[in-house]
């Protein structure tokens, strides 16, 4: 059993500076887990704290049951996949690949096994009589992944592995990476800042802030259900569409207000948390992905119509991106399909899928609604 378990672990730094507070979170066996937040968050330092490279301030750390608060890495059975690679420039592919059982004096044939199993798995075999210098990034990454696969630990961790690679590079790495764990069945933790990462890996995504945690849930549940403004504007790339707004009332309906526009919202949205919102200062969120050309969306509910002032466009072959100004300080981002042929300057109309509104308490910053 490879399961982690924080118990309320804190890190606090000899100058008095805490930068993990009271975490506790549970990861299951085989589970393959993200770490993800802005620079400066704590992700990597928690990360480090399972590696046994950071000490634990107070708290417990278990890994497989056991507390391992006062063992050296060595003695966690953990393997770690750096940023840097951090390969021997001295040794070949093989010789990289095979340090760590050398170290532990494991029988030649064994680690000749081992390591030929290992670079099969991940295209390497070719390159094993190789230098690093005359390794490909992307091939780098592959035999520090190798290093840490033939040691057969019950835990890897990654820190931000990809972030020296190109955007195609990533894309391919993040595949691998992602098929290497259902091959081979093993506890996996990575820390990234790219929520796209995130999103596209992991079985489930722990949200950081300032050392805090803000929501663990699957991707698609950080996406449709984000608990606070924070995780609702780091999940999601354009950004979630944030204004100011005021919840009214009108007979049975309750209405989102910001600018000219009252747009209604559908009563399955609606709590009994609204009521004690009428008339009060909200931020209402929409991803640009939920904003519409398409005639359905209008013809829905004439209600939900938005008259808008092109004033950017970004092109991304299928999709474009339409920067919108409504009017009155509303400001907003569409990501729609490139048939739709927009100039700067062009006034359009342009629909809200009200299914899709985030209402958020502006001064907490929790969730009224998703």
């Amino acid at each position: 059993m490879a399961s982690i378990k924080f118990e309320n672990v804190k890190k606090i730094y000899p100058n008095g500076v805490e930068v993990v507070h009271g975490f506790n979170l549970d990861i299951k066996d085989k589970e393959f887990v993200v770490f993800v937040g802005p620079s400066g968050c704590g992700k990597s330092t928690t990360l480090r704290m399972i590696a046994g490279l950071e000490d634990i301030s107070s708290g417990n750390l278990s890994i497989g049951g056991r507390v391992v608060n006062n063992l050296t890495p060595k003695e966690r059975d953990i393997a770690m996949v750096f940023q840097n690679y951090a390969l021997y420039p001295h040794m070949t592919v093989k010789e990289n690949m095979a340090f760590g059982l050398k170290l532990r004096k494991e029988d030649k044939n064994v680690i000749e096994e081992k390591v030929m199993n290992v670079a099969k798995i991940l295209g390497l075999t070719q390159y094993l009589d190789r230098k690093p210098s005359a390794l490909s990034g992307g091939q780098r990454q592959r035999v520090a992944l190798g290093r840490a696969m033939v040691r057969e630990p019950q835990v890897f961790l990654f820190d931000e592995p990809l972030s020296n690679l190109d955007a195609k590079l990533r894309t391919q790495m993040r595949v691998e990476i992602a098929s290497l764990h259902k091959r081979i069945g093993t506890t996996f933790v990575y820390v990234t800042h790219d929520q796209t990462e995130a999103m596209t890996m992991g079985d489930r995504i722990v949200v950081m802030k300032d050392g805090y945690i803000q929501q663990v849930d699957t991707p698609i549940n950080l996406y449709n259900k984000p608990c606070n403004l924070f995780v609702a504007g780091f999940i999601g790339t354009p950004q979630m569409n944030f204004i100011d707004a005021k919840i009214v009332k009108h007979n049975d309906d309750y209405y989102v207000a910001f600018g000219n526009y009252e747009i209604k919202i559908p009563k399955g949205k609606v709590n009994d948390k609204f009521e004690k919102y009428i008339g009060k200062a909200v931020v209402a969120g929409i991803r640009p992905e939920c904003l519409h050309e398409e005639s359905i969306f209008f013809d829905e509910d004439k209600g939900n119509v938005l008259n808008a002032a092109v004033e950017f466009t970004e092109v991304l072959g299928s999709e474009v991106i339409l920067h919108l100004d409504c009017g009155n300080n509303c400001k907003f981002m569409a990501k729609i399909p490139n048939r739709m042929k927009a100039s700067v300057g062009e006034n359009i109309v342009i629909a809200i899928d009200t299914n899709k509104i985030h209402l958020f308490d502006k001064e907490t910053e929790v969730a009224i609604c998703n």
